[in-house]
């Protein structure tokens, strides 16, 4: 008697693998970005830090005679309204934008921590009480926020900091709390527990590293996003006041003079994207890079 075999089991087809010559080119672009991103930051760094090393001229000096001067051999990215130099000017506002953005990231994460920490590890009513306040600052405007703020205490870079921080906290410490509440049921912290050690032992050397090292590539994001709401702040006249070289103060300054001097405002708008995008290339490639060690 004949027996029919069961038929083959059907699989779903193999997703075909990327061609070599295909994935060597996507590798040398991502290879290019990164080295490109580098250098603007570093670039950037470099202005912060010593400005008069790259600045061709005194970012305050004025000279009616030269006002309005297109982009030449001289300068660079031309002159503004009282004929200061609008590239000593950009290189002389990468301090100010950078502490502004860095300090509104510090402020805000500082504050993502308590919030996150007490939602975390306070109990069933902190952690509701925290969960409100976060859903209340996230239900009113940021930027609204920073304005009432500045609008109060007046213009200035402490202020703006402080403003651009409250605005921007919300969403770390959304962030800080889901991490805790997932490493603090962990095994490592149970194991921890029952080795007998305290509770600060815990909470310093095994639950904050873990539960923080997900969200250092945060703070690459966090300073081009702050750098962003501080220009827009300075767009708006609510920030640095002029003469300060700040990058969004001289795009407040630039907008009234868009037709007849277009590099006032182009040269610092350009700088903002192309620094806020080399600090994203770079938080995108430390999160693929710490994804990959984690798998290891």
């Amino acid at each position: 008697m004949t027996t029919l075999a069961p038929p083959a089991p059907v699989t779903a087809p193999e997703a075909a693998p990327t061609p070599r010559p295909a994935r060597r080119r996507r590798d040398l672009a991502g290879r290019i970005g990164l080295l490109a991103a580098s250098a603007v930051v570093a670039v950037v760094l470099l202005a912060a830090l010593v400005p008069d090393l790259l600045a061709p001229q005194d970012p305050l000096e004025i000279s009616l005679s030269e006002s309005f001067a297109p982009p030449s051999a001289e300068h660079l990215f031309g002159t503004d309204q009282s004929g200061r130099d609008v590239f000593s000017r950009v290189i002389h506002g990468a301090r100010q934008s950078l502490v502004i953005g860095i300090g509104a990231t510090a402020l805000g994460l500082l504050g993502a921590l308590v919030l996150g920490l007490l939602g975390g590890l306070g109990g069933r009513l902190a952690d509701g009480a925290v969960t409100r306040v976060i859903e209340v600052l996230y239900a009113f405007p940021g930027i609204l926020l920073a304005l009432i703020l500045i609008a109060v205490y007046g213009n200035s870079a402490l202020t703006q900091m402080v403003a651009v921080g409250l605005a921007t906290m919300p969403g770390y410490a959304r962030m800080v709390r889901s991490q805790v509440l997932a490493v603090r049921d962990s095994a490592y912290v149970e194991a921890a527990r029952a080795l007998g050690h305290s509770s600060p032992r815990i909470l310093l050397r095994t639950l904050l590293p873990n539960a923080f090292r997900p969200l250092t590539v945060l703070i690459t994001l966090g300073v081009g996003q702050a750098i962003v709401w501080a220009a827009a702040l300075g767009f708006l006249g609510m920030g640095v006041q002029p003469p300060t070289a700040e990058w969004g103060a001289m795009l407040n300054a630039g907008r009234t003079y868009i037709q007849q001097a277009w590099w006032m405002d182009f040269f610092p708008g350009i700088t903002i994207v192309l620094f806020t995008l080399s600090l994203t290339v770079l938080g995108r490639h430390l999160q693929r890079a710490t994804d990959a060690g984690a798998l290891r």
